[in-house]
């Protein structure tokens, strides 16, 4: 996975290397960003060198196998080059996203030149990218989830599994749109606020779930099971939001 690093501890690669290993997985975690970030917010994040990171994923593709990849916030345009690079020279491998864009506190993890490198070039070679609401609407530039959706499509996505954690009501719909007839939807009981990190956590869950040779929709009811018991003991870590409890143990 390639993801940015978080001293809260609450997302980032942390999140990605707690849920891979829960779910049976072994983590091959490339940092891409530090930030300076606690549980309420991010306040600043500085990009790794890309070209040390493409030094690191030829390292290691050249040792272990890569059953599936997943991405976060990815630093800047260049790391999204070095990533794609990557991926022609190993096409067929799953590739999960999840667009970070912003923090939930509102600090920002991408500017628009990284935004524009990721919808041209990143999202037409992923599976599936995993945006919450506020992502969704920015990406795909509707308000309307659907037509967000379908917008990205048009631009090369295959799928977009928009994730409904940061809405209002009893229930978190998170639906996938493919270019199926009708989309999917799953529900799962909304417990409490917000938490930090469950987006980071829903988008390695689901990766894990296809590393292991899970089907798509497999991968994601597993995934949505797995984030569903980590904040059921979410952890009271800082004065923020709490961190889903990726530890659990879990029985597939």
């Amino acid at each position: 996975m390639l993801s940015g690093l978080d001293p809260s501890g609450g997302a980032g690669i942390q999140a990605d290397i707690q849920a891979i290993t829960s779910l049976g997985c072994h983590p091959l975690p490339v940092v891409t960003c530090l930030t300076v970030q606690d549980t309420v917010n991010v306040y600043a994040a500085e990009a790794l060198n890309a070209e040390l990171i493409r030094q690191q994923l030829e390292c290691i593709a050249a040792d272990a196998p890569i059953h599936a990849i997943k991405t976060g916030a990815l630093g800047n345009a260049d790391i999204v080059d070095v990533l794609v690079d990557f991926i022609g020279k190993h096409p067929g491998i799953p590739l999960i996203t999840d667009p970070v864009i912003k923090a939930a506190g509102g600090g920002d993890l991408a500017d628009e030149v990284l935004i524009s490198a990721m919808k041209d070039r990143l999202f037409p070679l992923a599976e599936m990218i995993t945006p919450n609401g506020i992502e969704l609407s920015m990406l795909g530039d509707s308000a309307d989830p659907e037509q967000a959706a379908r917008h990205l499509m048009k631009t090369g996505c295959s799928s977009v599994f928009a994730t409904g954690g940061h809405g209002t009501g009893l229930h978190i719909t998170n639906t996938l749109f493919n270019h199926a007839p009708e989309p999917m939807t799953w529900e799962i009981e909304r417990i409490g606020g917000e938490y930090h990190g469950t987006g980071c956590t829903l988008a390695a869950a689901i990766a894990a779930g296809r590393a292991s040779g899970l089907s798509q929709r497999a991968a994601i009811s597993q995934a949505q099971n797995y984030v569903n018991r980590a904040i059921l003991h979410a952890l009271e870590v800082g004065k923020g939001q709490p961190v889903p409890d990726r530890g659990i143990l879990w029985e597939r």
